[in-house]
């Protein structure tokens, strides 16, 4: 008896929910098994668990319907007028119409926050991640969880501190869904929503680099060509307006890949973004996870 596409993929599920239930916590997948997966599937899936994003689940969507939990009372994005003066000034102003902003309220899961960037706004770099987590909803702050506490090792090896840096989203809130865990990432509509507010972050800011950590915020910022594996697009230098963007793994890939090649591959995007920047570099930090 062959089952039919609907029909595997419940099967597939049933299957993950019974070896939680024997307490398998995470399961790994190469980036080739998921572009089959995603090729196989096409359009009919909007996420697939990824290592950049391992927590999201399978959503059947029928051409045409609305994805359980999407955003709703989405209008136009917003308008961002930045007044005149200082970065401190400006950045209080857009903090408050981002907390403000009716469309972000509506969408929040009970008891959550707006996420708002945090950092030095005269860092010459800028990290931007995907869409906040349950750690960074409740937080109302970025990268708080457990990737977060891994991005902020990452930048105490670059020699920075988590307060010398900053720290955005693609995304200012928590995309909603029916799971009972997880996260889903977000449309292409909900980015685009936020999207102004990241381009004010930015705008104020004004970083020599941008750092694109995974593949939402690759989209978010971007937009490349969807048949690109995430390993095709990192290491290289891409753009974003006038400014150079890196892209590299998401931390929480580094959370469920822990082998020395998975380090070395972000660490060496990173060594590209310290070249850039002129930084200081000592023989340790070139050998690191070699």
């Amino acid at each position: 008896m062959s089952l039919n596409l609907e029909d595997g993929a419940n099967a597939v599920l049933e299957e993950l929910k019974r070896q939680q239930k024997e307490g398998l916590e995470s399961i790994y997948l190469e980036q080739e098994t998921l572009d089959e997966l995603r090729a196989a599937l096409g359009s009919r899936v909007v996420a697939i668990p990824t290592p950049e994003n391992p927590t999201a689940k399978p959503i059947a969507k029928p051409h045409g319907e609305k994805i359980r939990g999407e955003a709703s009372f989405l209008s136009t994005p917003p308008v961002v007028n930045l007044m005149e003066g200082s970065k401190e000034s400006r950045t209080s102003q857009l903090r408050e119409q981002v907390l403000a902003c009716p469309a972000c309220n509506a969408n929040l899961n009970p008891g959550a926050k707006v996420v708002f960037g945090v950092g030095d706004l005269n860092s010459e770099i800028f990290f931007c991640g995907e869409a906040p987590g349950a750690d960074e909803e409740m937080a109302g702050e970025p990268f708080v969880g457990p990737a977060g506490k891994l991005l902020d090792k990452v930048i105490a090896t670059m020699g920075l501190s988590r307060e010398k840096v900053y720290i955005g989203n693609v995304m200012n809130w928590r995309p909603r869904h029916q799971q009972a865990f997880g996260n889903r990432p977000p449309t292409d509509e909900e980015m685009q929503f936020c999207m102004p507010y990241l381009k004010a972050q930015i705008e104020i800011v004004e970083p020599k680099v941008i750092v694109a950590l995974g593949r939402i915020a690759t989209n978010g910022l971007m937009q490349p060509d969807p048949n690109l594996k995430m390993g095709d697009l990192r290491g290289k230098w891409s753009e974003f307006g006038e400014g150079p963007v890196m892209i590299t793994y998401h931390p929480s890939y580094l959370l469920h890949n822990t082998s020395n090649l998975a380090k070395r591959r972000v660490w060496e995007d990173l060594l590209m973004v310290m070249e850039r920047l002129e930084m200081s570099i000592s023989k340790k930090q070139r050998a690191f996870f070699l």
